[in-house]
């Protein structure tokens, strides 16, 4: 789970635009999916279409943006099979602190799927 360069090149920046919008919603969102023992591992899924996992968020239609925004978690991943049950301990050594990064996974159709890590903005 790298930030992918294909991903900085052709999506990064449609994503950071609408990420500056919705990141304190987000960071609110991952406080409280930890805080209620949801789970450790919250994952924001940006879509541009409407996708089976998670719960709908933010419709892009509501604040103008260019994608939709998912709440989801690890288990739900797993549940789904996203994420490879062999594959969990990977995943969680990977993902970085949720305090200070958003986990994203960016859907673009069915060709194109990635985990993303994005800094929140500092206050």
């Amino acid at each position: 789970m790298q930030n992918d360069p294909e991903l900085n090149g052709k999506y990064l920046g449609t994503i950071s635009k609408d990420f500056v919008v919705v990141a304190e919603t987000l960071r609110e969102a991952s406080y409280q999916v930890r805080k209620r023992d949801i789970s450790k591992y919250p994952i924001f899924i940006f879509a541009r279409t409407e996708v089976p996992i998670g719960g709908l968020l933010l419709a892009k239609e509501e604040l103008a943006l260019e994608w939709h925004v998912y709440a989801s978690y690890l288990e739900d991943f797993i549940k789904h099979r996203l994420v490879d049950a062999e594959k969990i301990e990977d995943f969680q050594a990977a993902y970085k602190d949720p305090d200070e990064f958003c986990c994203l996974f960016v859907v673009d159709g069915e060709n194109f799927t990635n985990f993303v890590f994005i800094p929140y903005p500092e206050d």
